[in-house]
């Protein structure tokens, strides 16, 4: 086997095992807690801050369903994105409707926002704990999807 052959052969089983590896990795203790915590941070700031809010109570149900909302949409997302990498079917249905929902629920927040008679400072208050908690969302169902797989891949 002449050496041309030989390193191409090295390079297409180190990425086979990259590939395999990329799954073997469960997330630290401290990766997980940090996304509960901020998840759990998020949520509860902007549930807070809508009970102290000044606003008429449809108002804050409207912006609490659009926490709920952006929250689902987010898992959604995450879970079709990672099906679709592990070779699980996901239609482009879901997978289309999943997108289209976290970026409704992200520019119905922005609308009403925008609209909404409140200070400025209250505004991005709403804004970056509704953030956190769609990112801390996308982090711990990543999270639970690793640990569950690891867990059958072991045998647990």
């Amino acid at each position: 086997m002449d050496n041309q052959s030989l390193n191409e052969k090295n390079a297409l089983n180190f990425e086979k095992k990259e590939k395999e590896r990329k799954f073997d990795l469960r997330p630290t203790s401290a990766f997980i807690s940090a996304s509960w915590s901020a998840l759990f941070i998020g949520m509860t700031s902007y549930c807070i801050g809508l009970w102290n809010a000044h606003m008429w109570l449809n108002e804050k149900g409207y912006y609490f369903t659009l926490l709920l909302f952006g929250l689902f949409s987010v898992v959604s997302v995450q879970k079709s994105v990672r099906d679709r990498q592990e070779g699980l079917p996901v239609t482009d249905a879901y997978y289309g409707i999943s997108w289209f929902t976290t970026l409704a629920s992200i520019l119905l927040l922005i609308i009403g926002l925008w609209n909404a008679d409140l200070e400025l400072s209250e505004k991005g208050f709403y804004g970056m704990s509704f953030a956190l908690s769609l990112f801390a969302a996308v982090a711990v169902q990543k999270n639970t999807r690793d640990i569950k797989f690891l867990d059958e891949k072991e045998g647990k």
